[in-house]
């Protein structure tokens, strides 16, 4: 893989691993790591690990994922490029395997959440603080569900298409209306994001991409009226054609100009997903990023925020709003990647992205490996051994449980399916299970830290 246009990245990378000392854990307990002096700990672990310099790997493996994440946007627009200037079959699979490929990363990075940081409170001038509407880009990047009748058309049957409220709603759909929105680029799509302050009105970020490339994820008569299969959106490559007469909206003939109109949409999109998530990335850059230096000096306040993203992520937004409201209303569009199927990755990637920060490890998509200090040599260093390996074991349990899920869907049963009223549900059921059981542990560390512990479960209202 190339970086040649992200030189900069690269440069203040090898900046970070500079910082970066790197640990293991030796196959019976004593590894021989030793710190500058040539010691080392019974535990294998450096005697001479810090919070500081725990503080400092996690900044550098959150830079690394997000560049991840900037780097497979960049990517997967390119391929949209293509598939829109030559919509052919072997074409369309190929961007949607970009949008497959570019949530990897990205997955990862949503342990980041939740601690007052760029994803969450990065204002449009750059700058760090919460905007006007109270809230950070990762809406912009990555809100669901969407309420899709706002972006293009939509069978009736699916009640859940809309927004919040009716009141909100726009006249027909902003491909279709080239009366209101007589040209789809970046000021028209942010300018209708939330429309009437509605949440389900999204019209940017992964989300949007994945039903342009999708199409709503109906049932196998294409109707929504028969059984739930498991099979994923199946919007036909026509509806991008460059042939004329021979563009469609599903399985409806119209006019050349919407399937030109969604290919703009499609782009323009992308486009919107790079600017947010280099405007993150950058503020999480080693050295020169504004947060990064105000993070790795922040001390035990960095540390609980560390820590409090780990559990929030854990308990509220992954057991509860994204596993639980889905299996307790039965209901498709309620999980994540509802378009495409893929919700058994955002399950496995975000529980990942939480072990990731409590064994300092990240693996880069061409393969490079980010380690060094971890929660985990913290803890035995400050002789907490039973903590860690208990929290240790807790994220292991989880990450069994969510390499089920996986494996269900990529053998023919994905989250939808194992969902279904009537259906046994239990590894389901264990997956929020040792969520929940990770966040306790979770909060008893932050407590034999001694940092600031806030509410770590006020992000659901599920009783879990």
């Amino acid at each position: 893989m190339k970086f040649s246009s992200f030189s900069k990245i690269s440069a203040a990378l090898i900046v970070a691993l500079s910082l970066t000392a790197c640990v293991e854990d030796g196959d019976d307990g004593i590894s021989g790591v030793v710190g500058v002096d040539g010691a080392a700990g019974k535990s294998g672990v450096s005697t001479f690990v810090t919070r500081d310099d725990v503080i400092k790997t996690n900044a550098n493996i959150a830079y690394a994922a997000y560049s991840d994440a900037l780097i497979s946007a960049t990517e997967l627009k390119v391929v949209l490029e293509s598939f829109v200037a030559a919509p052919t079959t072997a074409n369309f699979a190929l961007a949607k395997q970009a949008w497959l490929d570019s949530r990897e990363p990205y997955g990862q990075t949503e342990v980041y959440r939740f601690r007052q940081g760029p994803i969450d409170e990065l204002k449009a001038d750059g700058t760090l603080g919460k905007d006007d509407a109270g809230e950070g880009p990762e809406g912009l990047i990555n809100a669901w569900p969407l309420g899709e009748a706002i972006i293009d058309y939509v069978e009736p049957v699916d009640g859940l298409s809309g927004p919040e409220s009716p009141a909100n709603a726009i006249t027909d759909n902003i491909i279709a209306n080239t009366t209101d929105y007589s040209t789809i680029d970046a000021a028209t799509l942010e300018g209708l994001f939330e429309h009437g302050e509605d949440g389900r009105n999204v019209t940017t970020g992964y989300h949007a991409i994945e039903f342009l490339l999708w199409g709503q994820d109906l049932n196998k008569d294409l109707s929504g009226a028969g059984t739930r299969d498991n099979s994923a959106g199946q919007r036909p490559v026509t509806d991008y054609s460059n042939t004329v007469n021979a563009c469609t909206s599903g399985t409806v003939a119209t006019t050349d100009n919407i399937c030109v109109r969604r290919g703009q949409y499609l782009v323009t999109t992308a486009e919107l997903l790079i600017k947010e998530l280099k405007a993150v990335t950058e503020q999480w850059e080693p050295v020169s990023g504004a947060h990064y230096q105000n993070f790795v000096a922040g001390g035990d306040v960095s540390l609980a925020k560390i820590l409090e993203g780990m559990g929030r992520l854990s308990f509220g937004e992954l057991a509860g709003e994204r596993i639980n409201i889905a299996l307790i209303e039965n209901s498709q569009e309620d999980e994540h990647s509802c378009f495409s199927d893929n919700t058994h990755r955002d399950i496995f990637l975000n529980a990942k992205g939480v072990q990731n920060s409590f064994n300092a490890k990240y693996v880069r998509i061409d393969g490079e490996v980010i380690e060094g200090a971890s929660i985990y040599d913290l803890l035995v260093v400050e002789e907490q051994h039973e903590l860690a390996n208990k929290l240790r074991g807790a994220l292991e349990a989880t990450m069994a449980a969510a390499a089920v899920i996986d494996t269900k869907a990529k053998t023919g049963m994905p989250f939808d399916i194992l969902i279904q009223e009537g259906i046994t549900q239990p590894n389901i059921k264990a997956i929020i299970d040792a969520l929940v059981a990770q966040t306790d542990d979770i909060e008893a560390v932050i407590d034999a830290l001694g940092v600031t512990k806030n509410d770590l479960r006020g992000d659901t209202d599920q009783d879990i």
